[in-house]
């Protein structure tokens, strides 16, 4: 008998964190992986550059549920995710991160009787006002198999009573995915369409609604970026929800007045890949992009206030810095003047956290 195996994906950020864990199941002929996207991010063409990318099989399932607020976009995960487990029967559903879509596809397996993997947890930034937050500890309430990228995350988990014997320190899939695909990134000509040159440039994003749905705030980090872009070029992909922002606030002309502020649509991620490994800092609110900063030894300015990846502060090339203008432009900088943080790699961060999870899932669901 086959272990079927349902894998979750509902936003980007979730594609390079799957495709290492279907790849790496594609190798097992007693593993049946499903790949079920719920088009939490409903942008079609960009899904479809993200799997072509990670080199993605089509997904089996598209749940298509598109946008909506936090209460409707989970019910609606819900209502369609369980026709899929009624319909295929999965021994594991795995789900990553700390979107709606994982909670949401969570819940409803675990209700269904089948068994929960939740592959980045244990992750806290203690701050119950962001969602993700909310997200990542109900979902490793639930889960019957729980993967940790950092050492700090074990024992995050181990505080709040999970038993121990569910968790699994077996690193960071994301960086599975960097570190395969760092070589074929290099082929994009993305800086030469952008006629930038490598370390003479800034790259940003920004998309967290603490930040870009506030007025107050997101003129502030405007302000700084302005400021920064006088002495570094930046380049800016525009996430659809702070486009939104700024032309409700009315803040493109204030934008469109910085000359070296270079706004694009949202990219691939090989031409992310490339711009950022060859960024002389980048400034983010983004929590993977703390995490292949790291990787890739670029200076992160992470405009936020915590993170729940404090590994990239404690060992990294992060620096959590908060919206002050001031603070911000400081530490650009320090970063400008050499004096950015070196940092190193991680524990087990090394291309292979989706060997160590699957091999575990093949020796604990064989026991079943």
């Amino acid at each position: 008998m086959k272990i079927k195996i349902a894998n979750v994906v509902g936003a980007r950020p979730n594609f390079m964190k799957i495709a290492p864990l279907v790849d790496e199941m594609r190798k097992h002929d007693e593993i049946e992986p499903l790949l079920v996207h719920t088009g939490q991010h409903y942008d079609q063409v960009m899904s479809k550059l993200f799997f072509d990318d990670l080199g993605l099989p089509k997904s089996d399932i598209y749940l298509g549920v598109g946008s909506g607020g936090h209460g409707s976009q989970t019910g609606k995960i819900m209502i369609e995710f369980e026709r899929v487990i009624m319909d295929n029967k999965p021994d594991v559903v795995i789900v990553v991160g700390d979107v709606n879509s994982t909670i949401a596809c969570g819940l409803v397996a675990v209700k269904m009787g089948i068994r929960l993997a939740h592959v980045e947890a244990g992750l806290r930034s203690y701050d119950r006002t962001m969602p993700e937050e909310i997200n990542r500890v109900l979902t490793d309430q639930i889960s019957d198999y729980l993967f940790t990228t950092e050492r700090r995350a074990h024992h995050n988990l181990q505080l709040e009573g999970i038993d121990q014997e569910k968790i699994f320190f077996t690193g960071n899939v994301m960086i599975d995915s960097l570190l395969k695909h760092r070589e074929r990134a290099e082929e994009s000509r993305i800086m030469h369409e952008l006629d930038v040159t490598p370390k003479h440039y800034g790259l940003v994003t920004l998309h967290r609604p603490s930040n870009v749905d506030n007025h107050e705030n997101l003129t502030q980090i405007l302000d700084a970026l302005i400021t920064v872009q006088e002495q570094l070029p930046l380049i800016f992909p525009v996430h659809p929800r702070t486009r939104k922002m700024l032309q409700q606030f009315d803040l493109e002309e204030k934008m469109q007045q910085a000359s070296d502020l270079k706004l694009t649509d949202p990219l691939g991620y090989l031409d992310f890949l490339k711009l950022m490994a060859h960024a002389k800092l980048v400034l983010t609110d983004s929590g993977g992009i703390q995490e292949e900063t790291t990787v890739l030894g670029v200076p992160c300015i992470t405009m936020r206030e915590n993170t729940e990846r404090p590994i990239t502060v404690e060992v990294g090339t992060n620096i959590v810095i908060g919206n002050s203008p001031a603070c911000i432009v400081e530490e650009s900088n320090r970063i400008l003047a050499g004096h950015g943080k070196k940092g190193a790699l991680p524990e087990l961060w090394d291309g292979h956290a989706a060997e160590r999870i699957v091999r575990i899932l093949l020796e604990k669901e064989n026991r079943h």
